[in-house]
């Protein structure tokens, strides 16, 4: 009896072999991030659950709520649970978080700054079946320790988030998504996002994304402008600042009694 040609089960191979040049497909399940551009280039459109996502920053608190809040909304709507904070660099704005969809009942912060602590705090947050998502800071862990953290993540499918500096980004790494998010220097509002490890060819350029929601954008603006009208009234308007594309539309007086303020609106 002759062995088979190969031909004739290479279509039937095929359907089961990730190839290098595509992006591959989820082996599990994942969870929106909340922005389009970024969602359409990780495999299965969304941050993998039960695995660890290394976020890369040249600083600790950099862009880390911009960037993992709608996540992180959606999977305590999903498992009811708490998103558990490890050796978070500052106290999160609970009335922003809630503002945007994560209930401040729903965060537990973990404080510590022995790396040691922070690593058995992280492995035992994966450990309980409650608990939504864990987000950790852990600048000195090593490959072993991460590569533990990883295994935890998969046994309990838990989504893990952990926070590095970006100067680790050469080094190894068990993740299995690893991102590096930096300020964009040509224009400040929007975030450079590299990704560095993915089951997917390299991207020819970063993900573009913006610095700040759309809400905080326009309350920046609207207090720009307020800025500039008020030192235009006073006749001391700084160089550069004369003009502007934005169109301001005032609107009455709000109906809340006699001491509510003028409102200015902003048109972009």
């Amino acid at each position: 009896m002759g062995l088979p040609f190969l031909d004739s089960f290479s279509t039937a191979a095929g359907r089961g072999v990730w190839h290098a040049d595509e992006l591959g497909l989820a082996d599990a399940q994942v969870v929106a991030t909340g922005h389009a551009a970024l969602d359409a280039e990780l495999p299965g459109g969304g941050w993998p659950v039960g695995a660890m996502t290394e976020l890369l920053q040249a600083a600790p608190e950099a862009h880390v709520w911009r960037l993992l809040l709608p996540g992180l909304a959606q999977a305590v709507q999903m498992r009811g649970g708490p998103v558990v904070l490890i050796g978070a660099p500052y106290e999160p704005c609970g009335a922003s978080l809630a503002a945007q969809g994560l209930p401040v009942g729903s965060l537990m912060c973990v404080k510590s700054a022995a790396p040691a602590a922070r690593l058995w705090a992280c492995e035992q947050a994966l450990r309980c079946a409650e608990v939504a998502a864990v987000v950790a800071w852990l600048p000195q862990a090593r490959v072993g320790e991460l590569r533990r953290l990883q295994l935890a993540a998969a046994q309990h499918e838990v989504m893990l988030f952990v926070c590095r500096p970006a100067s680790v980004a050469l080094s190894a790494s068990p993740a299995r998504l690893r991102l590096r998010a930096e300020r964009c220097e040509a224009d400040a509002s929007q975030i450079e996002l590299h990704i560095l490890k993915r089951r997917g060819p390299p991207l020819s350029a970063p993900v573009m994304l913006p610095a700040r929601n759309e809400r905080m954008a326009a309350l920046l603006a609207a207090a720009r402008l307020r800025r500039k009208l008020r030192l235009q009234q006073q006749g001391t308007v700084p160089a550069g600042e004369a003009e502007t594309s934005a169109k301001v539309v005032r609107i009455d007086v709000w109906k809340g009694g006699r001491n509510a303020l003028d409102r200015v609106a902003v048109a972009v």
